[in-house]
Parts: structure tokens; C-alpha cells; sequence
């Protein structure tokens, strides 16, 4: 054993000379120091030395090991391999940031939010409800018929058949129903007397199976709002949408009031909004959603008198305002993930 630990330390040391770079430095340490090295197999001979041989079997491998290290060290340092990293930090350079890539919230989430911070500064709060509602919140509260077409399976995701089940569950379709759960809540609350005013915004995701395209989605979000006091007229719901208005898109925009029909209002208008969205650029009419006072069927439907009672609503697509304000061409670009795209805005 003593004979081949001399052979393998003048082995070592010849073959340290031959290295000419870092990688040769570490091929040779892994050859010889590492842990599958010719040192540590070395050292299953130790096992089978007599006993009066071992202690000095084992200062002769001590011996080599050392002088291997010390001859692989001194090596190194010629050769300069323990040059520091480019990636080692100066720390008696100026202090610096670096960019970390943080990310950021998504579009439809900063433009929900901020559509809920202008309405919250009219005295609007955020109500919310489930998306899996029953056809009674979605269709019948709202003073929709059987017979009407959009209450028909081909334009709804129903979990129920509609043709078995009275009262079918079905991925909600607008958020229209947030509004009748926050009306029955307040008459409940109120022990069978309406508790007012009620003054709600309720954002969420919808769900119809439209046609994917640029402009439709099977799944999109909408901003329903509702006021209910006593006295509540059309003024003050325009009132309300001009405020919006200007608070959002800016001082000049304007608003109008084109008449129109929903079975959960009246009287029933389509909203537009004249909206400059560059400054280079010419204000234009743009259609966002309805509105109208609230149905005195709807109010009936809820337990709350229509007569001492009165109230408006609208609403209107969240990706339609982000589209608009953002000048995004198709709404699947708000969808598909892409980091070129969302790094943008």
C-alpha cells in the first residue's frame, strides 16, 4: 500500500503539470481529490493492512493528501482559475437597482378596479354574488318571461336541463342578479321592510356561449349598478353616468340617452359616451351598456312597495371599456397570456 500511494502521488503531480486551464484543474481534482477519485480508492487497501501497519498506512495517505491539495492550490493560483466570477458584486461600487421583471396586475383587474374607485367616490359600494345562480335570480327576478329568447338553452350555460329541473342552475349570464340578491337581502335584513337606500356596484364574470371572435367571448365581465331611495328619478341617473364620465375619461366627455327596451326596466335607454382617448384625436360616441329605472315588477318581485320606492340600474362591459380606452383591436388579446402584449400596458 505504501508503494502505490508513492506511485500515485508522483502520478498526481506529473499529471497537474499537464493542466493548462480551469477545466483541466478541475478534471485533475475530480480524477484525484474527488469523491470517486484515486485517493478515496486508495483507501480501500487501508482496510486490509495489518494492524501494526495502520497507523503508519494511515500518516502516508494523510501525507499524500496534503501534498496532492497544496500542489493542486499552488497550481491554481498560477494559472489564475480563482479569478473571481463576473458575476461577484463590487461592494465598494456606488449602490445600484436592478431590474427584476416584476410583474403587474393584469388589465381587466387595474380597469375593474378603477371603475369601482369613481363609483365608490359617489357613495357606491361593491356588492358581489355567485356565478353559478338559478334561473330564477337570472331570468325571473328580472321580470324575463318563459317564452322570451334569452331565456333559451342555445344562449345559456345551464348545469340543469330546463326541461326537467323548475328551477335549473346555470353559470349566471349577467350580474343583474347580484342586484336582486342585494335587494332581497335588505328587505330580509330590514325584517320584510325595504332597509335603504341601497347603493351598489357589483363587478363580476358573465358567461354566454357566444361566437369567439374580436369582440365576443364566451366569458367576459361586467359592472352592473343599482340605487334605490325614495323620490329616484331619470335625472339622477343621468346625473350619475355624466359624474361617471368625466371622473373616468375626462372632463369633456358627455353621455346620451338613446330609448330602448329590457324587460327589468323602465322606461329603458342604451348608454354612449363621447369619448376622446388621444389627445391627437377627435371625441366619438361610443355605445357602452343600458340603463333605465328599475321595473316596478322587479322592485314587487323583491318585497319592496314600487310606489314609496324607486330606483335605477345600468351596466356595461368591462372589456369594452379597457378595449376603447387602451385601443385594443381584439378582446381574445386580453386573454391569451401574452407577455409582449401585457408588458405594454
Amino acid at each position: 500500500m505504501l508503494e502505490s500511494l508513492a506511485q500515485l502521488e508522483s502520478e498526481g503531480l506529473a499529471s497537474l503539470v499537464a493542466a493548462k486551464d480551469a477545466a483541466g484543474l478541475e478534471a485533475w481534482r475530480l480524477s484525484y481529490l474527488g469523491p470517486s477519485g484515486k485517493l478515496k480508492a486508495a483507501m480501500g487497501d487501508f482496510a486490509k493492512l495489518p494492524k501494526e501497519q495502520k497507523a503508519a498506512g494511515g500518516a502516508r495517505m494523510n501525507a499524500v493528501r496534503a501534498a496532492l491539495e497544496a500542489a493542486f492550490a499552488e497550481r491554481k493560483g498560477a494559472l489564475g482559475a480563482n479569478d473571481p466570477s463576473p458575476e461577484t458584486v463590487d461592494l465598494t461600487e456606488p449602490g445600484f437597482v436592478t431590474s427584476t421583471g416584476l410583474g403587474r396586475r393584469h388589465i381587466i383587474t387595474r380597469v375593474r378596479e378603477e371603475l369601482c374607485e369613481v363609483f365608490a367616490r359617489m357613495g357606491f359600494e361593491v356588492a358581489d354574488g355567485p356565478e353559478l345562480e338559478d334561473d330564477e335570480h337570472n331570468f325571473a327576478r328580472l321580470n324575463i318571461p318563459a317564452e322570451h329568447p334569452a331565456r333559451d338553452p342555445i344562449d345559456n350555460f345551464y348545469v340543469d336541463d330546463p326541461r326537467k329541473v323548475s328551477t335549473p342552475r346555470m353559470l349566471r349570464s349577467q350580474t343583474s342578479t347580484v342586484q336582486i340578491r342585494v335587494m332581497e337581502a335588505a328587505v330580509k335584513a330590514g325584517g320584510g321592510q325595504l332597509r335603504a337606500p341601497i347603493k351598489i356596484v357589483a363587478p363580476g364574470r358573465v358567461y354566454r356561449p357566444d361566437t369567439v371572435d374580436a369582440t365576443h367571448s364566451f366569458m367576459f365581465h361586467q359592472i352592473e349598478g343599482l340605487y334605490i331611495d325614495r323620490a329616484v328619478t331619470m335625472a339622477d341617473l343621468k346625473t350619475t353616468l355624466v359624474q361617471f364620465a368625466q371622473a373616468y375619461f375626462g372632463e369633456d366627455s358627455e353621455i346620451r340617452l338613446r330609448p330602448s327596451f329590457f324587460p327589468f326596466t323602465e322606461p329603458s335607454a342604451e348608454l354612449d359616451m363621447k369619448i376622446r382617448f388621444r389627445a391627437d384625436q377627435p371625441a366619438k360616441w361610443v355605445e357602452l351598456g343600458g340603463c333605465g329605472m328599475v321595473h316596478p315588477n322587479v322592485l314587487q318581485g323583491c318585497g319592496i312597495n314600487p310606489e314609496e320606492w324607486q330606483g335605477f340600474a345600468f351596466g356595461f362591459g368591462i372589456e369594452r371599456i379597457a378595449m376603447k380606452r387602451y385601443e385594443i383591436p381584439d378582446i381574445r388579446m386580453l386573454f391569451e397570456n401574452d407577455i409582449r402584449f401585457l408588458s405594454q400596458l
